[in-house]
């Protein structure tokens, strides 16, 4: 297959609004596959990368990371996929492949030269820029697709590609299960897959937001309790109680009032980038063992581990499916907190 230009969504300059354009889709090499993007997801990341929030970048920038869809042709030594095929990509389309990291299947955390090549606003290896799944096709090594379950829609896929193993690669790591107590901080897109997942490991989950507005929700996702961080008494009343605690949110938090609600021994992960630099006392570590970690996203076999996981316990993002020409109006709803919980692109209307 020869180079193809194909339709897509892009962001022309930092902070402008995104617009229909076309790019163009490298020549199938002979261990790529051409996917037939049916959904792409609206990840926060994609808003902070088109406005410029977490550097400069070049523009154009057409995002997505969150793609799921169909194989529509595979490259001359493809083994993994065929035609017809669900599969899905995730943050990355690349890596070096030969770092520790990334023959541990922890591609993330690659040291190569060039590190994680990102599914957008990155370099790939042919020195051209990556362009994300706001399109309606994509091509892409074969080693870095995952194949969707059956069980799981497309559209509510989608999200599990980036959002869910943010979520479950933690969870994972510090061994959320039976006899855990977990807190999820912020219940948003990330917050409400953690939720769901901490819930089917079997954890005694505890959801920390701001206000009880989304109480019901945290409860019917599978919460076991659901607490305000606007009221003291949060503080007062769960102090020591969590083994783990999740925040999944970019706010500037206090972090040695959060650090307080940890058993001896506990961990505190951090998902969210926030834009200023969290302030932590030395003391709320150092008394009682307890530490602050961070979390990214989760190597190839890690998040088809997610999906398959999702699968079994019939786990899927809840979304609102938009048309593309929303995109900008979704972009404003998502800062403004006003989605449950993930918006997903249909590229059919693109």
């Amino acid at each position: 297959m020869n180079s193809m230009t194909v339709a897509a969504y892009a962001a022309p300059a930092p902070k402008a609004p995104l617009v229909k354009t076309t790019i163009t889709r490298r020549a199938l090499g002979a261990h790529d596959i051409l996917i037939d993007i049916k959904y792409a997801g609206i990840c926060h990341s994609d808003i902070h990368t088109v406005q410029g929030d977490w550097g400069d970048r070049v523009y154009p920038i057409v995002p997505g990371h969150e793609i799921a869809g169909v194989v529509a042709a595979v490259g001359s030594e493809v083994t993994r996929y065929a035609v017809g095929d669900r599969v899905g990509v995730g943050c990355f389309v690349d890596s070096c492949r030969t770092c520790d990291n990334c023959r541990a299947g922890l591609q993330q955390y690659c040291t190569g030269e060039s590190g994680m090549i990102g599914t957008y606003a990155a370099t790939g290896r042919d020195g051209e820029q990556t362009q994300g799944g706001y399109s309606t096709h994509v091509v892409v090594d074969e080693e870095y697709v995952l194949r969707i379950p059956d069980s799981i829609p497309l559209d509510t896929a989608a999200p599990l590609l980036c959002a869910g193993v943010t979520l479950y690669s933690p969870l994972a790591h510090w061994q959320a299960g039976p006899g855990r107590k977990v807190a999820i901080v912020g219940l948003g897109g990330l917050g409400h897959l953690g939720v769901r997942i901490a819930d089917a490991m079997g954890a005694e989950v505890t959801v920390l937001s701001q206000s009880l507005r989304k109480k019901e929700d945290g409860l019917r996702l599978g919460a076991d309790h659901y607490r305000a961080t606007s009221d003291p008494a949060t503080f007062e009343e769960l102090a020591g109680t969590f083994d783990l605690i999740v925040n999944t949110v970019s706010a500037d938090l206090d972090l040695d009032a959060y650090l307080g609600l940890l058993r001896p021994g506990g961990t505190m992960v951090q998902l969210g980038g926030p834009e200023k630099p969290l302030a932590v006392s030395p003391f709320a570590l150092i008394t009682h063992r307890k530490s602050l970690a961070g979390s990214m996203i989760g190597g190839i076999p890690e998040t088809q581990e997610t999906l398959d996981f999702c699968a079994e316990h019939g786990i899927a993002a809840e979304v609102e499916v938009i048309e593309a020409a929303r995109v900008n109006e979704a972009y404003e709803r998502v800062l403004a907190g006003d989605v449950r919980f993930r918006f997903v692109i249909d590229t059919a209307t693109i």
